[in-house]
């Protein structure tokens, strides 16, 4: 399951370049997020593990980025994290993986939806985000990449987007992305209206099963999704070296 998961996350949120080296992949778009830019050892290989990192040390640091691993129980090989604690290399934002399955709903879409990024959507992502202007450009390319079907999703109130995320179906699983509230909007139900629509949107679309990310620390999000009754499968982390 691990690394179905992982697959479609990847596909959900394409990187601006990728370099497939014995077995691991590495993403590269500009440092935007860790996720976008990190590598991910999801298959086993054929050559050692420390040659193998420090390749991959070389790589981004040629591209002056920081060296960061996304792990999970699953990465290869199975000492890989060890070996890179080892190495100086720190945990950082440990993450929730969460499922459910999708059931018929009666629920009403009344969120504005799109199958393509809007120039709203974006303007109203980065500002609930504090997304500066210098990585626009660099979101804006990962997102009209995205290969599978899609839903950019917004609340409104007063014609003002206050909570937006986007929804991602690939076969039978709808994965979600970047939900975001205004903060000046929390705790009136926006997000878990959101996630309706965006649920119901997969299931309308042929998903019968949905997964999310959410960050360990990020506890009103938690109590968001077990109220829509995802419950955890498994946890990922990065390892860094800073």
């Amino acid at each position: 399951m691990i690394q179905s998961i992982e697959e479609l996350s990847l596909n959900a949120l394409p990187s601006l370049q990728t370099l497939l080296v014995d077995g691991w992949v590495l993403r590269f778009a500009n440092g935007y997020t860790k996720r976008a830019n990190s590598v991910n050892p999801l298959y086993a290989s054929a050559n050692g593990v420390e040659s193998k990192v420090e390749l991959c040390e070389e790589i981004y640091r040629r591209n002056n980025l920081p060296v960061v691993f996304k792990m999970t129980s699953a990465a290869q090989p199975e000492n890989l994290d060890a070996l890179l604690a080892d190495r100086g290399y720190e945990v950082d934002s440990p993450t929730s993986v969460q499922t459910m399955q999708l059931r018929d709903t009666n629920t009403s879409l009344d969120a504005k939806l799109d199958a393509t990024v809007t120039e709203e959507w974006l303007a109203a992502f980065c500002r609930l985000g504090a997304i500066d202007e210098a990585r626009k450009a660099t979101l804006r390319q990962m997102l009209t990449s995205i290969a599978p079907q899609k839903c950019f999703a917004a609340m409104l109130e007063a014609d003002q987007i206050v909570a937006c995320g986007l929804g991602v179906r690939q076969g039978d699983h709808v994965g979600f992305y970047d939900i975001i509230t205004d903060k000046v909007f929390r705790n009136r139900g926006y997000g878990k209206r959101l996630m309706r629509n965006l649920l119901t949107w997969g299931k309308q679309n042929g998903a019968r099963h949905a997964y999310l990310q959410v960050m360990l620390n990020n506890a009103p999000a938690l109590r968001l999704y077990a109220q829509l009754e995802f419950k955890q499968v498994y946890e990922y982390w990065y390892r860094i070296k800073r």
